[in-house]
């Protein structure tokens, strides 16, 4: 028997009624708790536990909250537990010194880096581990820093109180929530069910609701959940307190949600979906931009492989979506141990070496467990105004998501339900289905020695089996703020990183004459000089082979440009439906790529830090910028620079709002991070190595 708790999947989603949930918000609640942070961090996923973990490491007072009760993000809450890495970055051990100690904890934990000897990766492992040894690296952390960190799962920020100016985030107020008397426990119903309830004021049949308001340190009273001791020393340089006047910040806030909750809340310029065409991003397939096709999310989920087979029954909604899943348009795929051992995170047993059509693996036997995370299975793309999963500005306003009190999250419940659905449907066809609507009839056979795993005890901690949050490939992106060379707004696009070459026919047809003269003299690199003195005509330049240098990097990135595609039409699962075309024309090879600290500095408000997908990047460049490490390193950076700017006494903007000229203070930040074993460039990175094929992924 299964050491799991098994439950049927005919089982409702839906164990509680939403007629008993009231989701009607309680404009102006009372306060039940103020407590003081120095650097407030909302989102406990990778970008912002790393961004805690500098900030304690520095001495700070740091609050965290998180929507689940799993720290970790990708690795945990959300599931997607297999390291995506690039085979350059991973043979040097180029990563943030957080991120390494997480591999390390991993290793010692398991004696192996690699417990579920997956393929995929040289890291698979199980979800609830992945929250267990992050909590415990950010407990270490408080002690060995002498900074303070106040925990607060199962919460989020409903409200933001901005200064008349508009400038500063002066209190953030949230609510925390825990089940009723005499309810079940949480992670018994899957997110659809429960979202709207978590973010309404009012206590519900379900909830009970606590109000807490963050404030800057001085100016509130009482805390809860510390970790370490609150204090100064550190591993920051200069870690007095700065004396406070209107022109200093007393306290920062990071935005580390998964969907850019507080960009929406703070109303900031941002971006989502598809850009319009440009030189700066040629790939685009639209004129205009789409704000509703964004890249797929996923529900992942835990199967077992038993000795025997085992009674599937089939889900009553399965027939909506069978329609959608197949192996992949590629037969080189479609292999149900190739699949199965993709993102492996448990194999107690090796099995013998086998193979696909070159990939190597070792047999699955019984007891090995699989997450599953695959684009034609559990990935849901919705991409229309119909069905789009992140609610759009405009959609937020006549949702009154943006009034006063009225935040409700941001997301489409329904877009949740079905993405549920679809995983759970996905299962059933992995072990009983006979279709495959990329390849056809004939090839998809059943594989019944399987479970579907779940209960509070399973690899994803929920009742339910499948994670407590979807794993978010694009959020909301910002866009950096103005200057003489960005006049539009600060942005990595997707020239600064793809190793694309822009020769091909398509651009030299797509682009208007203009436009492509333009992006091949943004491609210059040192001919740039002679291209502007007409020296050298467009057709004779030779494309840079190199990522974008940028003077006010801290941090680092390196994956494939990899896309998701949202499909054209909608539901998503219509049968015949096709992904949106031409988004795949970005994906491809990339080069190893910078975090500018103008990408995650917002418009308008002064004392906000983005960390993680929300940073300033095209949809194009933002396909590369998505992975673990990067989450770390942007998170690293973010931590780091409000330490900075807090010992300081500045705003992050004043670090670069005199570029390209020298800025002695961002030569100082970076120099912590490099000290501090964060990198903000790769080996060797200067714009006069154009040699960086070695580097390419893909």
């Amino acid at each position: 028997m299964s050491r799991f708790t098994i439950v049927s999947l005919t089982l409702s989603l839906f164990l509680i009624p939403l007629s008993s949930i009231s989701t009607l918000a309680a404009p102006n609640p009372s306060t039940e708790e103020i407590v003081e942070c120095e650097i407030l961090i909302v989102g406990g996923g990778l970008a912002g536990s790393a961004a805690a973990t500098e900030a304690i490491l520095a001495g700070r007072t740091v609050c965290l909250t998180e929507i689940t009760d799993w720290v970790g993000g990708q690795i945990s809450s959300q599931g997607t537990s297999a390291l995506d890495e690039a085979k350059k970055q991973r043979s040097l051990l180029f990563f943030p010194r957080g991120y390494k100690q997480l591999r390390q904890n991993i290793q010692q934990y398991y004696g192996k880096l690699n417990p579920g000897e997956c393929w995929v990766s040289e890291s698979c492992f199980m979800p609830k581990d992945a929250h267990n040894l992050l909590w415990d690296m950010l407990q270490k952390a408080a002690k060995r820093g002498k900074g303070s960190l106040k925990w607060f799962p199962r919460t989020i920020v409903k409200e933001l109180n901005i200064s008349d100016d508009g400038k500063i985030i002066e209190e953030v107020i949230a609510i925390q929530h825990a089940p009723a008397a005499n309810t079940p426990p949480l992670n018994t119903e899957p997110l659809s069910q429960i979202i709207e309830d978590i973010y309404s004021y009012e206590n519900s049949s379900r909830l009970t609701k606590k109000i807490i308001r963050f404030s800057p340190v001085g100016e509130g009273v009482g805390s809860v959940g510390s970790v370490g001791s609150v204090g100064r020393g550190g591993e920051g340089e200069n870690s007095q307190q700065p004396t406070a006047n209107s022109q200093q910040p007393d306290w920062f806030v990071i935005e580390a949600t998964e969907t850019g909750e507080i960009v929406a809340l703070a109303d900031v310029p941002y971006r989502l979906g598809l850009d319009p065409l440009s030189y700066s991003n040629p790939s685009s397939p639209t004129s205009t931009g789409d704000p509703y096709c964004t890249q797929g999310f996923t529900y992942t989920f835990a199967l077992e492989r038993t000795e025997e087979p085992q009674p599937q029954q089939m889900p009553s909604f399965y027939p909506r979506y069978q329609p959608y899943y197949g192996y992949d348009p590629n037969p080189n795929k479609a292999n149900f141990d190739f699949v199965f051992t993709y993102r492996r995170i448990s194999s107690p047993t090796s099995g013998e070496k086998s193979g696909f059509r070159g990939i190597g693996f070792t047999t699955p036997t019984p007891g090995d467990i699989s997450m599953q995370n695959w684009v034609w299975g559990n990935d849901y793309r919705p991409g229309t105004v119909e069905d789009n999963l992140i609610y759009s500005r405009s959609q937020l306003e006549q949702l009154g998501q943006l009034d006063r009190g009225g935040w409700m999250g941001g997301l489409r419940p329904e877009a949740l339900r079905k993405g549920e659905e679809l995983a759970l449907g996905f299962y059933y066809w992995l072990v009983a289905g006979t279709t495959d609507s990329q390849l056809g009839e004939g090839i998809k056979t059943i594989a019944p020695n399987h479970r579907f795993l779940s209960g509070l005890d399973s690899p994803m901690g929920t009742v339910h089996g499948l994670s407590k949050y979807p794993y978010i490939r694009e959020a909301r992106r910002i866009i950096g703020r103005p200057s003489l060379t960005y006049p539009n707004g600060f942005s990595v696009d997707e020239i600064d990183i793809s190793a694309k070459n822009y020769r091909d026919e398509y651009y030299r047809k797509n682009l208007s004459p203009r436009m492509y003269r333009n992006l091949w003299k943004a491609l210059a690199g040192l001919e740039m000089p002679k291209v502007i003195a007409g020296e050298i005509s467009v057709e004779d330049i030779k494309k840079r082979t190199r990522s974008t240098i940028y003077p006010d990097s801290v941090g680092i990135a390196h994956y494939a440009i990899d896309f998701h595609p949202c499909m054209t039409f909608s539901p998503p699962e219509k049968p015949g439906n096709k992904e949106r075309e031409g988004v795949r024309r970005g994906q491809g090879s990339s080069y190893p790529a910078q975090i500018p600290l103008r990408a995650i500095i917002p418009q308008k408000i002064d004392n906000l830090l983005v960390a993680g997908k929300t940073m300033a990047a095209s949809n194009i460049a933002a396909a590369a910028y998505r992975v673990h490490s990067f989450e770390w390193s942007s998170g690293a950076a973010a931590g780091t620079t409000a330490v900075f700017a807090l010992e300081e006494g500045i705003f992050p903007y004043q670090l670069v709002d005199d570029l390209p000229r020298q800025e002695p203070k961002l030569r100082q930040l970076r120099r912590r991070l490099e000290k501090n074993g964060n990198p903000t460039s790769f080996p060797d990175t200067s714009i006069f190595n154009l040699d960086w094929d070695d580097w390419r992924v893909w």
